[in-house]
């Protein structure tokens, strides 16, 4: 695809978003697949996204989400199922009859054209004179906090602005949809931790419905409404940072979103967990058989270490191997029967510990913030 086929997908529909309504529903995809040759890249995909949310497609390189979002966007439409937009099918409509605007990762802006001019790039026909086009531009710019650069030339923006300029083009016409295809990876840490922020800012105060797709975990996480964890051409789970990140629906959600300790561990009677001569309770064991194998995580936020866990009747021992200063905290990496936990330790806590003097530490795992899965095929 040439830099001007990119840019040319950007919907020419002029509906102005409407305000987030919850619960009610805007894109809907109804047994999604796609298929290139031998290839399935998206299966039996079920969907809604609901009006004015910021929903994020969350997974690894090649679990099939950039791929969804080009088959909303049309730019690889679908092998099976429907994709409606408020009420509309729009399977089989070529893209530039959708109603959307699209950011890539390549910001795909004209080098040889003034900001102004890649702003208002789509803002053509009988509907956009010229001082209309004009007082959307400079709207946009303003918004997107652009003003002043607004007679520069791409290539003496840094990349944050010439994200911004990609945006402020996207939303010219005012989709009803916002599609970002991974906008921010190609910047610095501390440019995207700024630029995600100000993208979720914008797009509550515009109430325009979006879409982001993101290898990020951490991005996911601090932007979206929900989210929706794809593997291997399959949702995974959908459904809100908090519920994601502590319900995890799979091993893999468990493991792929957050920081977790994992191992292997017998089920026993009483909701309990066993690894070698350690024992601990954990929840999510009952929903298992007893006798089977599960895949164990633990977030390392859930490790409680020092003598104070002693007095606990689930408590064990466990070695410490490894200790990472991070900053506020220091992550604790721990071991026992081939058992690998971490812990994450405030500094002034881990002054206390006294881990050079004290090696081996106390530790203890609240049940229910164990997670605990029957092992699939997947896992080995």
């Amino acid at each position: 695809m040439t830099m001007m086929d990119t840019v040319a997908v950007t919907s020419q529909a002029t509906a102005t978003p409407a305000a987030a309504r919850p619960g009610k529903p805007y894109l809907v995809c109804t047994n999604v697949g796609k298929v290139f040759g031998s290839f399935t890249a998206l299966r039996d995909i079920k969907l809604t996204i609901q009006e004015g949310e910021l929903v994020s497609f969350l997974g690894p390189s090649g679990c099939g989400k950039t791929t969804l979002l080009r088959a909303i966007a049309g730019l690889d439409p679908a092998t099976s199922g429907t994709i409606t937009q408020a009420g509309r099918d729009i399977t089989g409509l070529p893209p530039d009859q959708r109603d959307f605007g699209i950011v890539f990762q390549s910001y795909a802006l004209f080098p040889n054209l003034l900001v102004t001019a890649n702003v208002a790039y789509g803002l053509r026909g009988p509907d956009w004179p010229r001082d209309k086009v004009e007082a959307r531009v400079a709207e946009l710019l303003k918004t997107v906090g652009l003003s002043e650069h607004a007679r520069k030339y791409p290539a003496q923006l840094s990349g944050g602005q010439q994200q911004r300029v990609a945006l402020a083009r996207a939303l010219a016409n005012q989709p009803g949809l916002l599609l970002l295809d991974e906008p921010l990876s190609a910047l610095d840490a501390i440019v995207r931790l700024h630029l995600r922020s100000e993208i979720r800012a914008l797009q509550q105060r515009l109430g325009v419905t979006t879409i982001l797709v993101t290898h990020d975990q951490e991005e996911a996480l601090s932007v979206s409404d929900r989210i929706v964890v794809m593997s291997q051409g399959r949702i995974e789970q959908v459904g809100t940072p908090h519920e994601v990140y502590r319900t995890p629906a799979s091993a893999f959600v468990a493991n792929f979103v957050g920081r977790a300790g994992s191992f292997l561990a017998q089920v026993e009677a009483g909701s309990m967990l066993r690894v070698g001569h350690v024992a601990f309770p954990a929840a999510a064991a009952a929903r298992l058989p007893i006798g089977s194998s599960a895949h164990v995580f633990v977030r390392p936020e859930d490790v409680k270490l020092g003598e104070d866990a002693r007095s606990h009747s689930t408590a064990f021992a466990a070695n410490v191997t490894h200790v990472e200063f991070l900053g506020a905290f220091s992550r604790v990496s721990l071991d026992v029967e081939g058992m690998r936990l971490e812990a994450d330790v405030p500094q002034e806590r881990l002054a206390q510990l006294r881990l050079d003097a004290n090696p081996r530490q106390w530790l203890t795992i609240a049940p229910d913030r164990v997670l605990a899965y029957p092992i699939a095929r997947a896992d080995g």
